[in-house]
């Protein structure tokens, strides 16, 4: 007796919820990789860091776009 639309609205919600914690993950990894460093190494690590950030960030921007279509 499961409404399929009714079905949609959790699933979607839950995959937002799910976008929301990989967007934290990603700042997390980021701040772990370059947070304590020295001076020399944080010179080192954070173009590697900032590049990986920016690579997930377009990552789940890409999969955030694929869901607001199907709101509409």
């Amino acid at each position: 007796m499961s409404d399929s639309g009714g079905d949609h609205v959790p699933a979607k919600r839950q995959a937002e919820e799910l976008l929301m914690i990989e967007e934290a993950d990603a700042w997390f990894e980021y701040l772990e990789a370059t947070r304590g460093q020295s001076t020399v190494r944080y010179r080192e690590v954070e173009p590697w860091a900032w590049a990986r950030l920016s690579q997930r960030l377009r990552a789940i921007r890409a999969r955030r776009a694929r869901l607001r279509p199907a709101a509409a």
